[in-house]
């Protein structure tokens, strides 16, 4: 019975994440990220609490319904507002490592996590995550400084009635060199902060089609990888979390310990463009699996798939100030959303077409070689991005003159 129900909640809380994230990082430009990370992190706490509590039908139709209201602002937030953190007090030089470490950190924590799951008794698994998130909230109000360099003056507390001007964001220490400006009027709504950066940067909105065909293709390869190696080798549970703990481990390590040390000197693009060929790879090899160690031996292109998002974030993170970041790093995540929620529509049905027995012709891994060529529609897309040098460090300056950039 909850099953049946289980499923819906994916699309829902995608769309909405899809919408929400924009205006979350538009709010966090304005009233500090500090500020506007505490409402997700707070929310978070309520579904496990609830489980923690009881575990009857009520409290999971409960759990179930809390969980997909609170996902439609939770769901992405704290990942979205710590790459806009990270983008407003990293500089351009270190940025691409920093994003590294932070995807890094992340897979890491997903891994503890599941070991943790793994050996706590049922009734302590939802407990534990419900303190695990309050340590994180009072950790967040206690130790994070909204900025870590106390000399740029930020512009995220705006008045109701200031004038929708734009602000100069920055002053190159060089003087012969092009002062870099804001990209967005304050007073604007998200939207049209996004269709502005749009139509004034060419960058941005190639890192936002490379975003949707990586996305479009990750969510596929979730939804048609398990039951592809379940269908032509008779995958078990032991072997799909054997291979899911191969993938976490060698990310983690490549993110933490390898990427960082070259990420800087190769640069976003080229990182990018090679991280979105090793995707693809990937993907082709597996559609043509034809032993089962196949899959296993395919996670050396696991660093180059996960380094993706990061590189895009970086790219991104560039086309505009420090005190803009969230805008940015808000209409990724929008995009990305938009990209999750639409491949299991397409890819679901085309896998359970070509692993049955009306299949148009004998192909099983048809369905992962679409994602692979979705992947290659991103490469190819990258490689038109150009390189963009980066800025010296700036510090920000307002401008009242209304004009724009």
């Amino acid at each position: 019975m909850f099953s049946r129900c289980l499923p819906h909640r994916f699309p829902t809380s995608g769309l909405g994440t899809m919408v929400m994230m924009p205006v979350i990082g538009n709010l966090s430009d304005r009233y500090g990220i500090k500020a506007i990370l505490t409402l997700p992190m707070c929310l978070s706490i309520l579904p496990p609490v609830i489980l923690g509590y009881r575990r009857d039908t009520h409290f999971f139709y409960l759990f179930y319904i809390i969980k997909i209201l609170t996902a439609l602002v939770c769901e992405g937030a704290v990942d979205c507002l710590a790459f806009a953190y990270v983008g407003e007090n990293i500089h351009d030089r270190t940025r691409i490592s920093a994003f590294s470490i932070l995807a890094g950190i992340k897979m890491i924590s997903a891994l503890c996590g599941t070991l943790v799951a793994r050996f706590l008794p049922i009734a302590l698994i939802f407990r534990v995550s419900a303190i695990s998130f309050l340590v994180g909230l009072l950790y967040m109000r206690i130790f994070l400084k909204e900025r870590l360099n106390n000399d740029e003056v930020g512009v995220h507390h705006q008045d109701d009635h200031a004038s929708s001007e734009i602000t100069m964001l920055a002053e190159p220490i060089l003087n012969d060199t092009t002062i870099k400006t804001s990209v967005f009027i304050k007073k604007q709504s998200s939207l049209k902060d996004m269709i502005f950066l749009m139509k004034t940067s060419t960058i941005f909105v190639q890192a936002l089609v490379v975003t949707f065909f990586s996305s479009f293709s990750d969510s596929g390869m979730q939804s048609a990888f398990l039951y592809f190696l379940k269908a032509r080798f008779g995958f078990d549970k032991n072997q799909f979390a054997d291979l899911l703990l191969l993938i976490t481990v060698v990310g983690s390590i490549s993110q933490l310990f390898v990427l960082p040390r070259f990420a800087s000197s190769i640069g976003e693009r080229k990182l990018l463009s090679t991280g979105l060929f090793m995707e693809f790879m990937n993907m082709a090899i597996v559609s043509i699996s034809w032993a089962p160690w196949v899959p296993y031996l395919t996670t050396v292109f696991v660093p180059g798939a996960i380094v993706v998002m990061p590189s895009v974030c970086g790219i991104a993170s560039r086309q505009a100030g420090p005190g803009e970041q969230g805008k940015v790093q808000g209409c990724i995540s929008g995009v990305k959303s938009f990209g999750k929620v639409v491949a299991p529509f397409v890819f679901s049905p085309l896998t359970a077409l070509f692993l049955s027995n009306n299949a148009p012709f004998y192909f099983p891994g048809f369905s992962l070689l679409c994602i692979a060529l979705s992947s290659m529609i991103g490469f190819l897309q990258s490689l038109m991005i150009k390189d963009v040098p980066p800025q010296p460090l700036d510090k920000e300056i307002n401008n009242s003159s209304g004009e724009e950039v």
